[in-house]
């Protein structure tokens, strides 16, 4: 693709995950996870891979995705966008690896995707035998696994750390500031819950969205093998395409921010409600306010004033974070009538 630029690599003995943070950008750290056992045996051949996840699968329930094979792959849209373009279903592991093995020699294969997977529900002892040595302990192991599939650019609340155990994947990788050409979707009807782009990476229709040419200008991409690891820093928007007809994943999501803060993406709902349909000089007013007070762009914006008054530019105390989301409760349920300050 024109203009897209390699993900950056570095050498596992150099990473780890604060220098991996310091970056700013996706990194590359190759064959990090080459001496992990579900690896071997990936490189032992798909039999044998199978063989030894369903010999280690539980029981439990999980749900699967699969698109005809005229989708070619891509979990997305029906034509008129109405619609997702796949279907849901329930079963367990074993039975979906062996559907994913019936597949695998069709003439033309279903997509399917089991996506997300608590790994400590559907393979107990994982974690234990398959250590991480970027993240804590504590943040837990998902799995994905598909056949040729690719999931549409989309970002991720957390920061993100993906590893490949088996197949290829291709990750096509956008910076936060690209969201703007890359035509993201509806928010109500999305295919894992955040909002996904409508171009197709792998085909794009620049004529329908012609802004798409300036991502692709900035894009960054990754292809990984079995060991190797991908560092996804916050909200980067990315494009995933899983290249064999076995593919499998292991990623760790977690957070860095406070955890009584409240949610980012409902403070953006509420901003489009309050915000968006308001006169233009408003809207020019606010966004200095939210410049200066949220974003700090000018510096701290209590540092003028003693620090007995400062308030809410003072330290978010949990506290004063509590005090906080109860006034905001109030407003919100009795529709900010009459108000002309955020405590009046």
């Amino acid at each position: 693709m024109i203009g897209v630029k390699d993900v950056l690599v570095v050498e596992a003995a150099e990473a780890n995950l604060s220098s991996l943070r310091e970056k700013g950008e996706p990194v590359v750290v190759r064959s990090l996870l080459a001496s992990w056992p579900i690896i071997k045996a990936a490189i032992g051949g798909t039999d044998e891979l199978l063989s030894q996840l369903a010999a280690n699968a539980s029981g439990a329930l999980l749900t699967y995705s699969a698109a005809d094979p005229s989708e070619q792959g891509r979990f997305h849209y029906t034509r008129d966008a109405q619609e997702l373009n796949f279907t849901r279903h329930e079963t367990t592991l074993r039975e979906f690896l062996r559907l994913l093995a019936d597949e695998a020699s069709a003439p033309r294969p279903r997509a399917l995707a089991a996506q997300g997977l608590p790994v400590h529900l559907c393979v107990p002892g994982f974690a234990a035998v398959h250590p991480m040595p970027l993240v804590p302990p504590s943040v837990l192991p998902r799995m994905w696994i598909c056949n040729r599939a690719e999931v549409a650019t989309h970002n991720d609340e957390l920061e993100n750390i993906a590893c490949v155990v088996a197949g290829r994947r291709r990750f096509t990788l956008f910076a936060p500031e690209a969201i703007g050409d890359l035509y993201m979707g509806p928010f109500e009807l999305t295919p894992g819950g955040t909002p996904i782009s409508m171009v197709h990476v792998s085909e794009p229709d620049h004529e329908r969205f012609p802004r798409f040419s300036s991502a692709l200008a900035q894009a960054q991409i990754a292809e990984l093998l079995p060991g190797d690891v991908l560092y996804i820093p916050y909200q980067w928007y990315h494009h995933v395409a899983a290249l064999e007809p076995v593919n499998i994943l292991v990623n760790y999501w977690w957070d860095a921010a406070r955890q009584d803060l409240g949610s980012p993406w409902d403070a953006l709902l509420h901003g489009v409600v309050a915000l968006r349909e308001l006169p233009p000089d408003q809207r020019r007013a606010w966004k200095a306010m939210f410049d200066h007070y949220v974003f700090e762009l000018n510096g701290p914006a209590g540092d003028h004033l003693p620090p007995d008054i400062r308030g809410v530019l003072d330290s978010a105390t949990p506290a004063r974070i509590a005090e906080l989301k109860r006034h905001l409760i109030h407003n919100l349920c009795n529709d900010g009538a009459g108000k002309t300050g955020p405590f009046a």
